[in-house]
């Protein structure tokens, strides 16, 4: 696991680059503490920072081909390689290490920019070619690696974590406006958008090439299968994806550093164990983390599962010093970012950091099996006839934001497309109950047709489907891989997702629904794979989000924030109209109504646009986030 970034097109001196693609990488140091390298030529600088995991003594990037003509920065893990590495040196190619990275040069000497068709894992490289100055720069299918992108000047830069730009004397950070008001809308910032104006993110499965000739030119090389796998038969279909689990567990297994895996209550981590378990040889490394709140405490449940599989676990309740871990975790992400279950995501990874290297990690199983309470709820609700939603769409605009039924009226006025909107997104505009200035809001669009490109382009599936579909593409790379992502690299542990083993995906993806939600239940073919592989009471335990007691820092350690928002100067009130966000906060501490989401993207927008101000985002990074939470009991079963 590593940090990349560098940049080509820029004429600078060899001393200049070097010193800039250092400064880049400084700032990226907690992605990869072990080791850092970088290429310098005419036209381009190649940098990374190395979290050593496979070949430890001799992985070191920049990764060359024999003849030295080509150069990569690699950050990821491809789970083939020792595959790959056989049919390449089959073909003639001579290997000088052991590390997956070699493979993509070698590949690419073999087939070009269709390489990333023959690479199983997750990624984000970045490859010169000095014959043709070319750069070629890449991302996974799903976006498990981030990357971004500058285009500036005739050259074009490319990081991890945009934390690297503001390394640069040349960029200057602006806010892009239409970036904050997705932010407000969804509680991060959708791709291609970046928070800053002129940066791109390369959204998951695309790549991009660049010349001086030709500038930035960007593909899409991989996207979820679309079709439908017709006539499929569910005995057939749980033996297959019972294969594909185990094999997709069994191939994120390699290290030669300490390895481990996050466990909850619930099945999708429960289930990644339980095949951990049955690949290796020695007791698997779990760990959890708990709140004194029992509502909030999967704790006992990921104990309970743990004694059952055997593993070595370790737990800790904790009682954390949520003003000072809130600052610090704001300065992890390096745009803003408002899913509150990074506390806890942060919390266990710190924790497993302590012992192993890499951890594995359920994530990705309720968009691919119906996971999520929103796709039976929407499928379940009526869709009314187009004159009946017109009425009721005229009638409910025409009311003040906070009339009672005018939710309901909106509701009943919209398509599907239009309700998974609603549920996955808040309204951004003062007169529907948001919070940004109008004119902000104004440039993230219609709220019904947000993510419409998405929902054409898995029209044809039925609706449970096409809104799976939809967060695979969206709120999957948005949100949960971002977290995991941010929240890992921060105390310098890799994370693994086996379960976005992309064979998975595609299997899974075809699917129809009616193998994936039956009898108002989630995730019906992925529990009859799992039945006899996990403890039978996970099978029946309820889902129980991976949240925090957040409404209760509301009225306790984080209530002083909440109103310094509003106080003058304030960053955010560039963005935020001010009304509207008192009006807020008065109906949520007297608590008519419940505005947790929205008070949580402020604060956050807030305290994250302050760091940028100070600077302290682009310094030289270290562990950003708080100091290891007190410890109110722990035990290592």
């Amino acid at each position: 696991m590593c940090g990349i970034a560098g940049f080509a097109g820029w004429r600078k001196g060899a001393d200049a680059s070097a010193a800039s693609v250092k400064a880049m990488c400084d700032a990226i140091a907690h992605r990869g503490p072990d080791d850092w390298g970088s290429f310098v030529a005419p036209n381009v600088a190649l940098g990374m920072r190395r979290l050593s995991i496979i070949d430890v003594g001799g992985g070191h990037q920049p990764m060359t081909n024999e003849d030295g003509t080509i150069h990569v920065v690699f950050n990821g893990e491809i789970y083939n390689h020792h595959a790959f590495r056989s049919v390449l040196e089959a073909r003639g190619h001579r290997f000088a290490t052991r590390s997956d990275t070699e493979t993509i040069v070698h590949g690419y000497e073999e087939f070009g920019d269709d390489v990333v068709h023959h690479l199983r894992g997750m990624f984000a490289f970045a490859l010169w070619e000095a014959p043709r100055q070319r750069l070629l720069v890449a991302r996974d299918r799903l976006g498990i690696k981030p990357l971004s992108y500058w285009e500036h000047d005739g050259g074009v830069a490319f990081v991890s974590e945009l934390r690297s730009l503001l390394a640069l004397d040349q960029f200057t950070p602006e806010i892009s406006e239409e970036a904050v008001a997705r932010y407000l809308g969804f509680g991060y910032v959708p791709e291609p958008l970046s928070i800053f104006a002129g940066v791109k993110k390369l959204p998951p499965g695309h790549r991009f090439c660049w010349t001086a000739a030709t500038g930035v030119r960007v593909s899409r090389w991989w996207q979820p299968q679309r079709a439908e796998q017709g006539g499929i038969d569910e005995e057939e279909a749980v033996l297959e994806l019972r294969r594909l689990l185990g094999e997709a567990v069994g191939s994120h297994l390699e290290s030669e550093v300490p390895l481990g895996a996050f466990l909850s209550g619930g099945l999708d981590s429960t289930t990644v164990v339980a095949l951990m378990a049955a690949s290796m040889k020695r007791k698997v490394q779990t760990f959890t983390i708990g709140f004194d709140e029992d509502a909030f405490n999967e704790a006992p449940d990921a104990a309970a599962n743990a004694r059952a599989l055997g593993t070595d676990h370790t737990e800790l309740i904790v009682r954390p010093d949520v003003d000072a871990l809130f600052d610090g975790l704001v300065a992890a992400f390096d745009e803003p970012f408002a899913d509150w279950s990074a506390i806890p995501t942060y919390l266990v990874a710190e924790l497993a950091s302590r012992s192993v290297t890499v951890s594995l990690s359920g994530d990705g199983g309720d968009e691919l099996f119906g996971g999520y309470t929103r796709y039976r709820l929407l499928a379940g609700r009526r869709e009314w006839p187009a004159p009946i939603q017109a009425v009721a769409t005229a009638v409910g605009e025409a009311l003040p934001a906070g009339t009672l039924g005018r939710s309901k009226l909106l509701d009943i006025g919209r398509t599907r497309e239009g309700r998974y909107v609603g549920i996955v997104a808040m309204h951004t505009h003062p007169r529907d109950g948001g919070i940004a200035h109008a004119r902000v809001a104004e440039q993230a669009g219609p709220f019904p047709l947000l993510l419409h490109e998405q929902f054409t382009a898995s029209a044809g599936r039925d609706y449970e489907t096409q809104m799976s579909l939809v967060d695979i593409e969206s709120y999957l790379p948005g949100d949960i891989l971002t977290k995991v992502d941010r929240t890992t690299m921060a105390v310098s542990l890799e994370a693994r997702v086996p379960l976005l083993d992309h064979p998975l995906v595609e299997f899974a993806v075809g699917l129809p629904s009616r193998l994936k939600i039956r009898n108002g239940v989630g995730k019906h073919i992925f529990r009859r794979a799992i039945a006899g592989i996990v403890p039978p009471e996970v099978l029946s335990r309820p889902k129980k989000g991976f949240g925090v007691p957040l409404g209760a820092w509301f009225r306790g350690p984080l209530s002083y924030r909440l109103h310094s928002i509003v106080r003058d100067g304030s960053p955010a009130l560039k963005f935020i109209d001010v009304g509207a966000l008192r009006r807020v906060i008065a109906e949520h501490q007297s608590m008519r109504r419940d505005h947790i989401a929205v008070l949580w993207n402020a604060l956050v927008l807030d305290l994250w646009l302050q760091h940028l101000a100070s600077g302290r985002l682009g310094r030289r990074s270290r562990r950003t986030l708080a100091d290891r939470p007190p410890v109110v009991g722990a035990t290592a079963d």
